[in-house]
């Protein structure tokens, strides 16, 4: 995550550098365009260019750790783990939870595939009488 936020913040620091080279080669040249603005623009181009793709990275970050939390979170309330209130579902098991996690993602798969005959095919990976829910 450090390496994140200090290519971040080099890459801002990089992209202010050049917008205020850009300000200062406009006001010495006058208002007219020579190649000391040209290159300063396409300086700036490339540091903005860099600083969005850093700001990307830094997005696809958070989104996978706010995944990964969401994961942990619904692993922990499904099997009764979690230090928040009940929902009043009794636990289930974490082999059932991925068995049934695999099967979404599977079903999800097929549907996307547009194949329609998900809930048909032999080979389903979820079988819904999962015995070792039975005594909980």
């Amino acid at each position: 995550m450090d390496n994140i936020v200090d290519s971040l913040n080099k890459a801002y620091q990089e992209f202010v550098a050049a917008a205020a080279n850009v300000l200062e080669t406009k006001g010495s040249s006058v208002a007219q365009k020579t190649e000391s603005t040209d290159t300063a623009l396409e300086s700036f181009k490339q540091k903005w260019e860099t600083f969005g793709l850093a700001c990307d990275q830094a997005e696809e970050f958070v989104e996978s750790i706010k995944q990964r939390i969401g994961s942990e979170c619904l692993v922990d309330e499904a099997t009764g783990n979690s230090s928040e209130p009940s929902t009043g579902l009794p636990p289930i098991s974490a082999v059932r939870l991925e068995q049934m996690s695999k099967a979404v993602r599977w079903l999800v798969i097929e549907l996307q595939n547009g194949s329609g005959t998900a809930a048909a095919h032999p080979s389903t990976p979820f079988d819904g009488r999962f015995s070792e829910d039975g005594g909980q």
